[in-house]
Formats: structure tokens, C-alpha cells, sequence
């Protein structure tokens, strides 16, 4: 799986029933680029039953972790955001008050994916420093769509058309 891969299950995560033209404008391929690219993941077992499954181990378990990012200017630091956003990793990026500037939770494939990103994060133009911690276990896990108490549904419906 190349970066392209990721930015495609990165974008099918997101939603998975969009279509093939919208997708491909996404990730700067043609339709039938995407369309086969699709159809080699669901053979490779990255999707499965439009459900995305995210390489790991066996048992479908992924490396986190939370990075808090200081910026050099708090006000002007939009470009660490923009940055930021690019990343198919990133599942949250939260901007905050206090001590640190940003939040970021990571989600990688593997813990050398995870130390890469961390890598690229701090070499960023405008980030002064971060302060990493790896997620050891999850207890609560809650999607803001979901009701409380409940968990969203992992599964998205039918496969992205061609429209």
C-alpha cells in the first residue's frame, strides 16, 4: 500500500459511498485509476464489506497516539494547521487553549508509520516543539454522532458509485 492507498482509505473512512469522480479529484487521480485501485484493495482485504479494515495486526488493532504540537506563533500558525489537515493519519486536530497549542490524534498502520509522521510534524515550518505520548490502551471510545452511551455503527452502507 502506497500513500495513495492510504489517502483513498483515508477519504473512504470519511465517507464511504463517494463517488468515483469526487474520490478521484481527491486524491488527484483519473476515475479508472481509483475504480482499479479500489478493486485491488478490496482483493488485498484493506476493504472488506465497506467497512474499512486498517492494517495492523491480526486482530485489526492500530498504533495511536496523541501528539501536542506548540507553535512558534499562536495567531499566525494556519500553516501548521493546512499541514496538518493533509494527513490521512490525523483523526482529530484540535486547536486549544493553555499550555499547548494543538492537539492531534494519530492513527497508524504501523508504530515506523506513526514515527515518520511524528517526524514530518516536527520538522514542520512553525512548530516549535511537541510533546508525544503513545495510546496503550483504549477505554472509551465515542463517536459525537452516536447517542450517549452507544457506539456508532463501523459499517457505511453500499460501495462508492461511479457517479
Amino acid at each position: 500500500m502506497d500513500s495513495v492507498d492510504e489517502k483513498i482509505i483515508a477519504e473512504l473512512t470519511r465517507n464511504a459511498r463517494i463517488s468515483h469522480a469526487e474520490l478521484a479529484g481527491r486524491v488527484l487521480l483519473s476515475r479508472n485509476a481509483v475504480r482499479q485501485r479500489i478493486e485491488r484493495l478490496e482483493r488485498q482485504g484493506h476493504i472488506a464489506g465497506y467497512t474499512i479494515v486498517r492494517a495492523g495486526d491480526d486482530s485489526g488493532d492500530i498504533v495511536s497516539a496523541l501528539v501536542l504540537i506548540y507553535r512558534q506563533d499562536r495567531m499566525r500558525g494556519g500553516d501548521v494547521l493546512a499541514a496538518l489537515k493533509r494527513i490521512p493519519e490525523v483523526v482529530i486536530c484540535e486547536v486549544l487553549s493553555g499550555d499547548f497549542d494543538i492537539m492531534v490524534r494519530l492513527e497508524a498502520a504501523t508504530l515506523q508509520r506513526l514515527r515518520d509522521i511524528w517526524e514530518d510534524i516536527a520538522e514542520m515550518p512553525g512548530v516549535r516543539d511537541t510533546v508525544t505520548a503513545l495510546t496503550l490502551s483504549s477505554v472509551v471510545n465515542r463517536t459525537r454522532g452516536a447517542g450517549r452511551g452507544s457506539a456508532a455503527p463501523t459499517t457505511t452502507g453500499s460501495p462508492p458509485g461511479d457517479g
